[in-house]
């Protein structure tokens, strides 16, 4: 075993690297002595040890017919004089089998590296897959794997299906049906192998949403079937849910561009549909959708910022038409129950559950973001009260976490202010922007900004300049 893991942990590239797992599909497949032990192993044991009466009976039995020995060979101990003395202890709790089992993990990374080998990846995990009915977290290693090699997988679907197929579907012995996938992925798993064209509609979407909004909620019927959660790998059925939830959307054939827009449109197109009640309201939807962007990698959640850009550089924002105040269009519980048109309070709905839910690594791009993306669009007056809705929230957090985002997004700000300023004729919700202005001051900044401010307000009209009087010491007039 020791060798087998030498092997795959070398750092060999090119052709090197490809004949190095050529020999470690031959060291595991064209011997049939491991993959009996495994077939054997698989066959007569469950993962759940603890509901067999007669599990320590079954593993001296699997022993007794492949016995091991951890002594030196018996020509050493003949040449020292000891030849057949030598008594090891017996092995009471694992096989090679189960010491396979993170030698296996890493030969799978190994091999998910190296694209040319995906032929031989997938004939391993056909063979050993089955395994992974005892490994102690098989969805968390999933997801790892889909997630942290997704650049790598991205243009490899049947890899990905293989996978998932294999370390899933070792657990439906002892796993009940519908505990993990969805029926309609079970379905697209057992297609013909070149059969991999399926572009999910939105109706799937809301559907894997859905289930992860009732479990959260404890709904009942459950949508998931009863498990005792003390001997899983999760603590409780939400966060199996997400988890279950996000190794399905990473192991879609589609881009992530479509799975990550068609996840966010659950709630910005088809929100009039959702079967929402008093315990699932709107806004569970909306955290449902925030926190799966969250768990999935950079190239989905950066679609995010993508329908910011396009709803900011789009008609609705650049050209206000609306006959009602734009402070009105931005507030989620007036229009949401209103019914008016809602696409700026949903998308702003979404962007504030992702930055809820983020880590600071996901959430410190947000103020070169602003400055890359967002400044050379902002012209109008709805689209700085737009960016103001987007950013205000989140300004605790990293107040917090990461205080010099806030003094980059303040100082943004104010540069888009100057940018607004000359470009209408009148700003007309001059309160409620100066009235943010000093909350950013008095809660966050201070001083900190003050030399860059002053700069930005000396080149204001006279009506943002008299308001701003307090923040800048300058005269007014």
């Amino acid at each position: 075993m020791i060798n087998k893991l030498s092997i795959p942990r070398r750092p060999l590239e090119g052709n090197e690297a490809q004949v190095c797992c050529f020999i470690i599909q031959l060291l595991l497949l064209k011997t049939p002595q491991f993959r009996s032990r495994v077939q054997d192993f698989v066959k007569d044991n469950s993962s759940e040890h603890w509901r067999q009466n007669n599990w320590h009976e079954k593993h001296l039995a699997f022993q007794r017919k492949f016995p091991e020995r951890f002594g030196p060979p018996e020509s050493v101990l003949e040449s020292i004089g000891q030849g057949g003395s030598y008594q090891s202890l017996p092995t009471y709790f694992g096989n090679v089998c189960l010491r396979f089992l993170p030698v296996f993990d890493i030969t799978i990374h190994r091999f998910t590296e190296i694209p040319p080998v995906t032929k031989s990846l997938e004939t391993i995990l056909e063979h050993l897959g089955c395994l992974y009915k005892f490994h102690d977290r098989p969805v968390t290693y999933l997801y790892t794997t889909l997630h942290y090699y997704e650049r790598k997988l991205r243009d490899r679907p049947l890899l990905k299906r293989k996978l998932v197929s294999s370390i899933m579907g070792s657990l439906k012995d002892v796993r009940p049906p519908g505990w993990a996938l969805s029926e309609s992925y079970l379905n697209y798993s057992t297609r013909q192998a070149d059969d991999l064209n399926w572009l999910p509609e939105l109706d799937y979407y809301v559907k894997l949403v859905g289930r992860l909004v009732d479990t959260t909620a404890g709904r009942s019927p459950f949508p998931f079937p009863a498990m005792d959660w003390r001997f899983n790998e999760f603590p409780n059925a939400s966060c199996h849910a997400l988890y279950v939830t996000a190794v399905e959307l990473l192991a879609l054939p589609a881009s992530p561009a479509i799975v990550a827009n068609a996840l966010m449109d659950v709630v910005l197109q088809g929100y009039n549909l959702l079967p929402v009640s008093e315990a699932t309201p709107l806004e569970s939807w909306v955290n449902a959708v925030g926190l799966l962007l969250t768990y999935l990698p950079e190239s989905y959640w950066s679609v995010l910022y993508d329908r910011i850009v396009e709803l900011l550089s789009g008609p609705q924002l650049s050209t206000y038409t609306y006959p009602c105040s734009p402070l009105h269009l931005f507030h989620f519980s007036t229009v949401v129950g209103q019914g008016l048109d809602a696409p700026f309070v949903l998308l702003l709905a979404v962007s504030h559950a992702f930055f809820t839910h983020a880590n600071i690594g996901q959430m410190g791009g947000l103020p070169q973001f602003v400055k890359d993306r967002l400044h050379p669009l902002i012209r109008t007056e709805e689209q700085y009260l737009w960016l103001c809705h987007l950013i205000g929230p989140t300004l605790q957090r990293f107040s917090v976490d990461k205080p010099k985002c806030v003094f980059d997004l303040t100082v943004e700000l104010y540069e888009l202010l100057e940018q607004v300023d000359k470009n209408v004729a009148e700003i007309r919700m001059i309160d409620p922007i100066c009235d943010l202005l000093y909350h950013i001051k008095y809660m966050f900044t201070g001083d900190q900004v003050k030399t860059e401010v002053e700069q930005v307000i000396r080149n204001l009209k006279p009506p943002l300049r008299l308001r701003l009087r307090f923040i800048s010491h300058l005269n007014p007039q």
